[in-house]
């Protein structure tokens, strides 16, 4: 089982909400999944200011936006073993009050089922894996975009009626069995710019809008036999909703927070992209869609928020 526990990560390409689980919320008789759903070490004094001036920064940058929607993007489990920095995505909001919320789907450890939970910026921002370093993105949408997705992500019937019943973290982005955080955000998309009705068969008309529009995830590479053989222990990893050609090739196609980002692009080009990082000594902030360089090193042009 340590074995697995050590893998897991590897494979869950949506990471759970910390907050979203609280600490003794998943009891004895639950399911396994629960025991991948609890933070290995609590939070230091230092890690928590740390990041709540990182949710500070980020809630700077939303408001500065002022359009009501944005994507956003965390990274949370490590991944860098695939090339992914972000594993998590949602649809940031603003209420009339204007207050921000993380609008996104979560694994409720203790009921062993998806769910949409709105989450407060600083609690985003604290569902990383590693305190010491943390990403956050920010794609800015513009105008005609909002207008089109602010009220279908607001219409709380068809934002449940887009949530699938099953979770896995490694979800088929074109499979209806499951889903994972990031494609709730894609479906939820096509939802508001594909002007869908609400109705049963919604998640099935919104996955055709988007392969409609061309949307076909890059797949991940998964290098390693063991791994995928992982899926079996795993309770939030599955493969049976895969092509049997990808599972034989080890190329799983996943929805990913840069794969959204890349079909925002292209579909409105003039979407304005912002990445955060820290580390324990600084917050950088990039305009643009150059990523920051891994270890969160600033660059000419890169604003610098000292954390000494």
């Amino acid at each position: 089982m340590k074995i697995v526990r050590a893998l897991a990560p590897l494979l869950l390409a949506c990471a759970v909400l910390g907050a979203a689980c609280a600490p003794g919320a998943a009891h004895a008789g639950a399911s396994g999944s629960s025991r991948f759903c609890d933070r290995a070490q609590p939070l230091t004094a230092a890690e928590q200011d740390r990041l709540l001036r990182f949710a500070g920064v980020l809630r700077e940058e939303l408001a500065g936006g002022g359009d009501g929607v944005a994507l956003v993007s965390r990274s949370g489990l490590d991944l860098s073993r695939f090339g992914i920095r972000y594993s998590h995505a949602a649809l940031a909001w603003r209420s009339e009050e204007g207050m921000w919320s993380a609008r996104q789907l979560y694994y409720a450890c203790d009921e062993s089922r998806p769910r949409i939970f709105d989450q407060g910026l600083a609690g985003f921002a604290m569902g990383t894996d590693d305190p010491k370093v943390g990403y956050l993105s920010i794609v800015r949408l513009p105008p005609e975009a909002v207008l089109a997705l602010r009220p279908a992500l607001l219409d709380r019937p068809r934002v449940q009626n887009m949530l699938a019943a099953q979770y896995s973290a490694n979800a088929y982005a074109y499979g209806t069995r499951y889903q994972n955080c990031n494609q709730w955000v894609m479906e939820m998309l096509a939802a508001g710019w594909g002007d869908l009705p609400d109705g049963g068969d919604l998640r099935e008309r919104a996955q055709d809008w988007l392969r409609g529009q061309g949307y076909a995830p890059r797949p991940v590479d998964v290098d390693s036999r063991l791994l995928m053989l992982a899926s079996y222990f795993v309770p939030l990893v599955h493969l049976s909703d895969h092509p049997q050609q990808d599972v034989a090739q080890m190329k799983l196609r996943v929805s990913l927070p840069s794969t959204i980002e890349t079909f925002v692009r292209a579909r409105f080009p003039a979407s304005e992209r912002v990445e955060l990082c820290h580390d324990a000594r600084r917050i950088v902030v990039r305009r643009g869609w150059t990523p920051i360089t891994d270890g969160c090193k600033p660059e000419q042009g890169d604003r610098v928020v000292p954390l000494d």
